[in-house]
């Protein structure tokens, strides 16, 4: 698909690969490649569940400081826009999608993370958010995914001090979900997706829509928008052989229809 980011699929499971050696550094070429290729897994059928990969190296360490030293205000305000909304298309993606970390995945890398459903992190792993040492803070949807993720007062911890915490920090707060040996991060990562591959696509969506949708909105809008979602899912014949199957005591065989 691109020179830094590949989309590769088997199995029904969507593979989005970084290969920017040595650290795969966040620069607007791969910014722009990964935005492509979360637009083409969203519209990609026969990719039923994604896994944000970086390699069996590292995740992604950074945006690629080199390029910071050479812009200003007016520049930077046309590119963090861009590069948000390119973790915002991964964010979006209709679909499970779980970040399979290894090494490091700081700032840029933690905020590409924190667009993903599910985070599995090796267990030598580092994850933060080190803009502040840049004096800086997090562009990319650090300091909104990571404090609705974590809570505001741990999200400041890390966003204050750019800090790095190792695995077992992040999955005691939350920011890891399942923690693994470096070589079998991304076997994990398929084995926690793997189960939606044969569920009902149409349920799945509605389910992430609901979930994501509802983060910003108050209780009653919420709740309007799952009852919406939730009677759409009646005119699926995934419903159909769903409910039937319960019915008839028998494991259901979902279409994505």
């Amino acid at each position: 698909m691109g020179e830094f980011v590949t989309l590769e699929t088997n199995d029904g499971i969507g593979t989005i690969k970084l290969n920017r050696p040595p650290m795969n550094a966040l620069n607007t070429q791969l910014q722009e490649e990964l935005r492509a290729a979360a637009h083409s897994a969203t519209g990609d059928e026969g990719v039923k569940a994604v896994i944000v990969y970086g390699g069996e190296k590292v995740f992604a360490a950074g945006a690629d400081i080199t390029e910071f030293t050479k812009v200003g205000y007016q520049e930077m305000a046309v590119r963090a826009e861009a590069l948000s909304s390119a973790f915002d298309a991964v964010a979006r993606i209709p679909k499970p999608v779980v970040a399979a970390i290894t090494g490091y995945a700081l700032g840029g890398g933690c905020e590409l993370a924190l667009a993903c459903d599910w985070r599995v992190v090796a267990d030598d792993a580092k994850l933060g958010q080190p803009e502040i040492k840049l004096g800086i803070i997090p562009g990319a949807g650090g300091t909104q995914r990571l404090a609705r993720l974590i809570g505001p007062a741990r999200a400041k911890d890390l966003i204050f001090s750019g800090r790095m915490v190792g695995a077992d920090e992040a999955l005691r707060i939350g920011l890891a979900d399942r923690v693994a040996p470096a070589g079998d991060v991304y076997r994990t990562a398929v084995e926690l997706v793997r189960p939606y591959v044969s569920g009902p696509s149409l349920a799945l969506r509605a389910a992430k829509l609901a979930v994501d949708g509802g983060l910003n909105l108050d209780l009653a809008s919420g709740l309007a928008l799952e009852s919406q979602l939730f009677a759409g899912l009646f005119a699926t014949d995934d419903r159909i052989e769903g409910t039937t199957a319960f019915v008839e005591k028998r494991k259901p065989t979902f279409t994505g229809r």
